[in-house]
């Protein structure tokens, strides 16, 4: 059973895939959730970074069919439905301890 701490695992790196992809600009009052819904990275640049950032979180969303949906279809999606999901995934407790790592994976992922 996938627990809610993989869904906001999925909603932390979906908000760090959305900071990688450099788009409109949605607004919201964290730096690290804007930089995620703008991203121009993919899927795997986004795993990648999460990889090599946090094998710890990354063991957990790679073990996570739900997480990993989740961030694909973020990556998917258009900055405005991004900011949606990010905004409804922020709401989940548990989702803060994984903002900073969500801006560290933003301002990687090009990288990768």
């Amino acid at each position: 059973m996938v627990t809610r701490s993989f869904t906001k695992l999925a909603a932390a790196v979906g908000g760090l895939g959305l900071s990688l992809f450099a788009g409109a600009g949605i607004a919201s009052a964290d730096p690290a959730i804007d930089s995620a819904i703008n991203t121009t990275c993919s899927y795997p640049q986004v795993v990648a970074a999460l990889n090599a950032q946090s094998p710890a979180a990354a063991a957990k969303f790679n073990n996570s069919a739900m997480a990993q949906g989740w961030l694909r279809s973020f990556l998917a999606s258009p900055p405005p439905q991004r900011a949606q999901m990010a905004q409804q995934a922020e709401g989940m407790p548990g989702a803060a301890q994984y903002i900073g790592l969500i801006g560290q994976i933003a301002g990687t992922c090009n990288s990768f």
